[in-house]
């Protein structure tokens, strides 16, 4: 008999957007199978509420729910921040997983691209620290995990917005997280950056070229030669959203086989 997970996450009450399937999803999974109650969201209703079903199934009870969800409209953010709370009787942690690709250099990049990139990728961050802390503060020790990029740190210029809004998002993470320690209230505030990871993400790549030339193609500059896969992310969500990560605040965790020591 297979032992039980231990419950690393026992007690916390998490809303992951952008969890109809890749990252988000994989986090609201690893949290759930280590005891969170789990609020998932997307602008996928349907394809979200199946991997609600899916992890209440697995877990044997109700312990997921979903909500549609446009994270770039502020009332949006503020009714499904009340629904999740009351779903799960409060809300301990937040994970801001959605965001976008852009394709573009900077003479090329028309500015509404630009703007739609910058609201989903960046606004929906500042929209969520907002707007969530007043439950974050009342459910004490509490976490938000931004989810950001390598692209932060490692330039490419036909990316020119989707590497702004990542290296932008850092530096929010970092704000909000000084922002909370003045306060002296024990909510943290980090920021994932992962690498190229086996998600939807890569899949133009794997259609355009064939999976083996495209992967060769991605882990190029990436020392350990090889794709991350979901639950590499997922369970730095787990750690830095348990209490294990009490005094990390601020920090950038990459995740990226080696590729920003090279």
């Amino acid at each position: 008999m297979t032992s039980p997970l231990p419950a690393r996450a026992a007690g916390k009450r998490a809303l992951v957007t952008g969890a109809a399937g890749g990252l988000g999803a994989a986090s609201a999974r690893m949290l759930a199978r280590h005891g969170a109650k789990v609020f998932l969201t997307d602008i996928d209703a349907q394809s979200v509420a199946a991997v609600a079903a899916q992890i209440n199934q697995e877990c044997g009870g109700t312990v997921a729910w979903s909500a549609t969800q446009d994270v770039r409209d502020e009332a949006t953010w503020e009714r499904t921040l009340a629904d999740a709370a009351k779903a799960m009787g409060g809300l301990s942690v937040l994970v801001n997983n959605a965001g976008i690709g852009s394709l573009g250099g900077v003479e090329r990049i028309e500015l509404k691209e630009w703007h739609r990139v910058m609201g989903v990728n960046l606004d929906s961050i500042m929209l969520g620290c907002k707007h969530a802390m007043p439950y974050l503060r009342d459910a004490q020790p509490a976490s938000i995990v931004n989810i950001s990029s390598l692209a932060a740190f490692k330039i490419d210029p036909d990316y020119t917005a989707y590497n702004t809004s990542k290296a932008a998002v850092a530096a929010l993470t970092k704000s909000v997280a000084m922002d909370c320690t003045r306060q002296k209230i024990d909510v943290r505030c980090n920021s994932i950056h992962p690498a190229f990871i086996r998600t939807g993400i890569v899949q133009p790549f794997f259609d355009k070229l064939g999976e083996e030339e495209a992967t060769s193609k991605l882990v190029r500059g990436i020392p350990m030669h090889r794709l991350g896969e979901p639950d590499d992310v997922a369970y730095a969500v787990l750690y830095l959203a348990s209490d294990e990560s009490r005094y990390v605040t601020a920090a950038e965790l990459v995740i990226d086989g080696g590729a920003r020591a090279v």
